[in-house]
């Protein structure tokens, strides 16, 4: 192209498809200055302000601003820095947007109303270390204090969801539910008993190591006795059934020795009183979120089992 070429405006516009008003502003703002005047005082670009409206128009449609621009076009950054730098903000806006779509696809599918929407919100915007905060202080009141810690730190470590970067709709879905169960005292309070319980169970097995009695475990002994009598189809109220809870009863007294008075009908009470915690929907209900939030495995369910239990024992 031949150096000595000028363009009006209009041309100029024309050639770089901008608006003539787009080009006079860029003018106006030094990003692109006129090589000269005709004699009527129009301004003349040369062709060298084809190439930076150019340039101009492809830093506008990646988003960045006028002083930006500014610096690309005066070489205080180079193209390869602007890219990098784009291309990182994208990214971010492109996990915010995809947050927000997860947001609203909770809030449409949970039907939340506007007092519910805030809170959903709310707890899905929440950064990584507000998201670490909630829940510590959640296991914290569920496990903080109670015997045997260096045991329950590893069990707190396994309730602990972790929220990617870029989740998705039922990641997102998942752990507002979650963050709403963390934040229910009732909750908190049944998890914090079942921990004390399991502890004080812990302890007696310590004291009484080497006995040969079995290893306390209330949800290994439902799942050991009461599965097979689920999986037969065995009425909680039958006599068949009596059986089963008498050697439950029988193993939870050997565990609780000296904790209970040692009749059968206060150890049954206490008993009933345990299952009754372990069958609360909500504690498995946390433990499903978990792995969607965490993308684990679904955990194996034992609701049945338990729930047998409690019907036999009662």
């Amino acid at each position: 192209m031949n150096g000595d070429v000028t363009y009006t405006i209009g041309e100029l516009a024309r050639r770089t498809g901008l608006t003539v008003k787009t080009v006079r502003f860029y003018s106006d703002q030094g990003i692109v200055s006129p090589a000269d005047r005709n004699p009527a005082g129009h301004r003349r670009y040369g062709a060298d302000a084809v190439a930076r409206l150019e340039l101009v128009r492809t830093l506008r449609e990646l988003g960045l601003g006028l002083p930006a621009i500014r610096r690309v076009v005066e070489r205080e950054l180079t193209p390869a820095e602007v890219a990098a730098a784009q291309a990182e903000a994208i990214d971010l806006r492109i996990r915010v947007l995809r947050l927000r779509r997860a947001v609203l696809g909770a809030v449409a599918r949970l039907g939340s109303t506007p007092e519910e929407l805030t809170l959903v919100h709310r707890l899905a915007r929440l950064t990584e270390d507000e998201r670490g905060r909630l829940i510590a202080e959640f296991l914290s009141g569920v496990f903080g204090g109670i015997g045997g810690d260096e045991r329950f730190s590893a069990v707190a470590r396994s309730l602990t969801p972790e929220l990617p970067e870029d989740p998705s709709v039922e990641q997102v879905e998942a752990w507002v539910e979650l963050a709403q169960l963390a934040g229910d005292s009732g909750f908190r309070a049944l998890l914090r008993g079942l921990a004390r319980a399991e502890a004080a169970e812990a302890a007696i097995a310590e004291e009484r190591a080497g006995t040969g009695l079995p290893r306390p475990g209330l949800a290994v002994a439902v799942r050991e006795l009461a599965g097979p009598a689920v999986a037969a189809g065995v009425d909680p109220g039958s006599a068949e059934a009596a059986a089963v809870v008498a050697e439950l009863v029988e193993r939870y007294g050997q565990w609780c020795a000296g904790a209970v008075p040692g009749d059968t009908g206060a150890l049954r009470d206490r008993l009933a009183e345990r299952l009754g915690a372990m069958a609360d929907p909500r504690r498995e209900r946390y433990l499903e979120l978990l792995a969607v939030v965490n993308q684990w495995a679904v955990p194996e369910s034992w609701a049945a089992e338990v729930d047998w239990a409690v019907r036999a024992v009662a």
